[in-house]
């Protein structure tokens, strides 16, 4: 007994010690797992991104061709249409899931453009400080003096309502926020001994830069991402129910939302199940950016 009791010590002893030597991702990924909200959410988004991807695979309907027989027509498994079809006759199914499409990419390539924008400038400006960092600053508090949604209008009149340039206009000017974030993560970071090494070893301010400063950025980089593609998603929706986003023959959630509320009245489902996809994923990233926010905290560990 006594033997065994001395065994089960050692384990537990051997326990703690790997649980303490965890590195700060493996324990966020173990925390993550426990947060039943993020997790959920991280469901509800893989199973969105699936059906948004397959379904139009699997329907033999077309977003773009109407079905003669069946305007306006509720979902009905008879049909064929199991969300039924719009006022000229689509099948809703297939656009909702084509929206989906368009909506995500519109999210997810504006905020590349966005966070490739924001971590650099902000970790020069942070690392460099001084007056470069003065005048970088200074810059984009002139930009945030522009109203986002006017900027982002005024860029897409210029340069057309091509749907590539609409994701570029969204992340050109939804950077700065990111910018400020990576500012003042670097200058708490750029007088660390780590980095005081790298100087002493003979590094330049790029590669300090470039393999110091914004790989310990991840965490933050991580949960902005995550926060900020529903923020560009309702940016896009927004813009398309002004009937400035997505044009024919594509569409997307806002738009449909848009074509939904004109048919309220006659085609309650036009609107409901359009809004719905778009709420559930905005929902879901939310989330699960506030569980990689709260997993990531070190004050958490």
């Amino acid at each position: 007994m006594k033997g065994e009791t001395t065994i089960d010590a050692f384990e537990q002893a051997m326990d703690k010690r790997r649980v303490k030597g965890r590195s700060l991702y493996v324990d966020a990924w173990h925390r993550l797992k426990r947060n039943k909200a993020a997790v959920a959410g991280a469901i509800i988004l893989l199973f969105i991104m699936v059906l948004v991807t397959v379904g139009p695979m699997l329907n033999p309907w077309d977003h773009e061709i109407p079905d003669w027989d069946n305007y306006s027509t509720p979902p009905s498994l008879d049909t064929g249409h199991v969300m039924g079809t719009d006022a000229l006759g689509r099948d809703l199914f297939e656009r909702v899931m084509v929206g989906g499409r368009i909506s995500l990419l519109v999210g997810v390539i504006a905020t590349l453009v966005s966070l490739v924008i924001g971590v650099t400038y902000g970790a020069v400006a942070g690392y460099l400080g001084g007056r470069v960092d003065n005048w970088m600053m200074r810059a984009v508090d002139a930009i945030y003096a522009l109203p986002f949604m006017f900027f982002v209008i005024l860029l897409m009149v210029v340069f057309g309502r091509n749907i590539f340039l609409i994701f570029v206009a969204i992340g050109a000017v939804n950077w700065l926020d990111m910018a400020r974030i990576v500012r003042g993560q670097t200058l708490s970071l750029k007088n660390k001994d780590f980095i005081e090494a790298a100087r002493v070893s003979g590094a330049t301010e790029r590669q300090i830069i470039g393999r110091h400063i914004i790989p310990n950025l991840l965490g933050v980089v991580v949960v902005y991402v995550s926060l900020t593609i529903p923020q560009v998603i309702l940016v896009e929706s927004f813009l398309s129910f002004l009937g400035l986003g997505v044009q024919e023959p594509l569409t997307s959630w806002g738009a449909l939302v848009n074509e939904g509320a004109q048919e309220l009245e006659t085609a309650p489902w036009s609107l409901l199940f359009p809004a719905t996809f778009l709420a559930a994923t905005l929902f879901a990233f939310n989330f699960l950016g506030d569980g990689l926010r709260d997993a990531l905290d070190p004050r958490d560990r």
